[in-house]
């Protein structure tokens, strides 16, 4: 997919952007991190993980998609198991961790998760986000892949009522093979269904932006 097409669909599927082992090595440090339930969103502070997202940052189809400057702030484990088992509805990605709240303009909906501060950034910013989704398990087909809509990233950041009215639109089921990445922008509509088999989904959701913004610093957790 071209540029100028991912610019369009706000979606695009690289698979085999890391190798089998990779992920296994991943899985490991997942399986050892402290994290509960459906997952975390403070992975970026373990090494390895750290070092992922510098790899994927450089990969020549994930490079030419990323602003200038650009780098990763934060990492969020995904997972589906059968103990964990979840559905998501179909909304848009809004909050950003930040290192400290800020009254800038344009900013909103600021809250505390695992200790870290979130908000709402201004749609400029929101619109340079770039998420990429790390699959590390095998079964993605009856694990609950990601559905998106796709185009839907190009009309901003959308009400409670136009996100409704999107709920009966068709959607593409994002089958992603281990190693592959799912690369997305943030404000796409998408959505995520009950696992249907008895396998793991664990997923890692780098998400890259802009440093700075309206004064409000994005944080790299591994400085921390």
């Amino acid at each position: 997919m071209s540029e100028r097409e991912f610019a369009a669909q706000g979606y695009v599927i690289i698979p085999d952007a890391v190798t089998a082992a990779a992920c296994d090595r991943l899985l490991g440090i997942v399986d050892a991190s402290e994290h509960t339930g459906a997952g975390s969103r403070r992975l970026l502070r373990e090494p390895a993980v750290a070092e992922m997202a510098a790899q994927l940052q450089q990969h020549p189809s994930i490079a030419a998609l990323l602003p200038a400057a650009a780098r990763a702030v934060q990492c969020t484990l995904f997972a589906k198991t059968p103990d964990t088992n979840w559905s998501v509805t179909p909304h848009q990605d809004l909050s950003v961790p930040v290192q400290q709240r800020v009254d800038a303009p344009g900013w909103s909906g600021w809250s505390v998760k695992e200790g870290a501060t979130f908000a709402q950034p201004p749609l400029a910013l929101l619109e340079q986000l770039l998420a990429v989704r790390l699959q590390l398990d095998d079964d993605a087909q009856s694990t609950g892949p990601l559905e998106v809509l796709p185009g839907s990233h190009r009309g901003g950041r959308l009400s409670m009522e136009a996100l409704r009215a999107q709920f009966g639109a068709p959607r593409v089921r994002c089958i992603v093979p281990k190693g592959g990445v799912l690369v997305l922008r943030p404000l796409l509509v998408h959505a995520s269904g009950k696992a249907s088999g008895v396998g793991q989904r664990r997923v890692l959701h780098f998400l890259y932006g802009p440093p700075l913004e309206d004064g409000v610093a994005l944080p790299n957790y591994v400085s921390r």
